[in-house]
Parts: C-alpha cells; sequence; structure tokens
C-alpha cells in the first residue's frame, strides 16, 4: 500500500506502525521547531524550514546572520521537532509529532542545496547570497507521539534509510526528477491525485530515494513509498512507469 503526507490537511491513519509514522512525518515536513544552545547555555528555539537528505536525515540552509546559525556554530547539537498540522475538530494534542535529536554541521556538498532548492523552490531567491549556507544534521536520537498516551523512542535506523547500496540513485536522482517534472508532468500529476487521493493541482517531484517519492503543489506535500524498496535508477523508472500505468487505470 501506498502512503500519503498532506501537510494541510493529513488523512486519518488507523495505527500506523512508529518508524512508518515517523518516516512519513519526516519527510512530508516544510517546517519545524529547531531548539540549539544559545551563548549563555540557554535553549534556543526557531521556526524553520527543512528538507532530508537521501536517507531522511535533515537539511537547512541558514542565514549566517541567524541567532541559530551562530548557536550551531558553537554548538552543533539540536533538538528539531516536527509536527502535523491539528486536524480542524478533536484535541489539537493528538496530532502526530516527531522529536530528532543529534548535530547539525555546515555541508558544502551541492547535491544537498540543489536537494532542499527542490523542496523549497522560493529560496532559490536568497540561497546564493554569501552568508547562507547549507547544515545538514547527523541524527543520534528519535522520538515518536503518535497521538495522545502513544510515545516512545525509537532506534535511528528505524527512522533513516540505509541507503549504502544506492549511490547509482543518489548519482542519478536530480535527473529523474528534471525529467519527471519536464517531461511527465502528466503522471506525477496523476501520482498525487488517483494514487494518494490529493486534490488537482501543479505537483512537482522533489525527491526519490529508496522507499519512496515526494511530491509538492504550494503548501501542500504528498509522499508515496514504492511496494518495494529501490536502489538504482532503472529500479527507479520500473516503479515510476508501473505507477503511472496503475494511476491511468
Amino acid at each position: 500500500m501506498s502512503e500519503a503526507a498532506n501537510r494541510a490537511e493529513p488523512p486519518p491513519a488507523a495505527d500506523p506502525a512508529p518508524a512508518a509514522q515517523a518516516r512519513a512525518l519526516l519527510r512530508s515536513g516544510l517546517t519545524a521547531t529547531l531548539a540549539t544552545v544559545g551563548a549563555d547555555g540557554a535553549p534556543y528555539a526557531s521556526f524553520v524550514g527543512y528538507a532530508t537528505r537521501l536517507d531522511g536525515a535533515p537539511v537547512f540552509l541558514f542565514s549566517g546572520l541567524a541567532a541559530h546559525t551562530r548557536n550551531l556554530a558553537r554548538d552543533p547539537r539540536f533538538s528539531l521537532l516536527i509536527a502535523a498540522p491539528p486536524r480542524a475538530e478533536g484535541d489539537p494534542m493528538d496530532s502526530a509529532r516527531l522529536t530528532l535529536g543529534g548535530r547539525a554541521e555546515r555541508a558544502d556538498d551541492p547535491a544537498l542545496r540543489a536537494r532542499y532548492l527542490r523542496r523549497h523552490p522560493k529560496a532559490e531567491l536568497y540561497a546564493g547570497l554569501p552568508d547562507f549556507r547549507v547544515l545538514a544534521a547527523t541524527v543520534t536520537d528519535a522520538h515518536i507521539v503518535g497521538g495522545f498516551a502513544r510515545a516512545r523512542g525509537l532506534a535511528v535506523a528505524d527512522v533513516l534509510l540505509d541507503v549504502s547500496a544506492a549511490a547509482a540513485l543518489a548519482e542519478a536522482e536530480a535527473g529523474i526528477v528534471a525529467h519527471m517534472n519536464d517531461d511527465h508532468a502528466e503522471a506525477v500529476g496523476l501520482y498525487a491525485t488517483r494514487l494518494l487521493g490529493q486534490p488537482a493541482a501543479a505537483w512537482r517531484l522533489t525527491g526519490i530515494d529508496p522507499e519512496g517519492f515526494d511530491l509538492r503543489a504550494e503548501n501542500r506535500t504528498a509522499r508515496l513509498v514504492f511496494e518495494r524498496r529501490i536502489a538504482t535508477p532503472a529500479e527507479a523508472r520500473d516503479a515510476l512507469v508501473a505507477l503511472a500505468r496503475t494511476a491511468r487505470a
């Protein structure tokens, strides 16, 4: 079965496995609350945008003038809270949320910058300014609250993907995403509307990884999880073609 994640109005889930729910929250998010350590040792919380690496670890694009950037330069430890938006009805504290802890340090990998900008295309307006830099997270712990009285710690290996065998997919990712968006926009839209139940919009792929692919249309996101994990461009092509056939049927 495929999983969908919608930041604006997430579909109800009966009781997803905590690890799968954590991965869905992580991949579907656009923004989160970042806690860093201030110069005086006090916690400092800020609202930030984020993307994910191929394995799911968070990636940030920060100005060097921001307080959280200066904090991380002194002490790279962080805590990141990703929360599903509360539903229109019911207890807002029953919404799912994921907390990740670890270290965030500067990364000069162009692929990470590209992944961030595909996820946040409007960041192109300032990404080229000299004080902006990419920071990549090393996650050391994870905690999921699936709803009221449903909290538990998770192994990092249950939240992040093992991508050691997916080097070829990582190298081809940008080309695959561009090809789908430029040449197969209709199929991308059908993935969202017919397979994930999303409204019609200008849907675009923002990333593909061994577990699935991510979509965005304005501030709405969705994620489709493959029936089986992939590791190569050929496997990606086969999966995308099969899904397009299913969507058209």
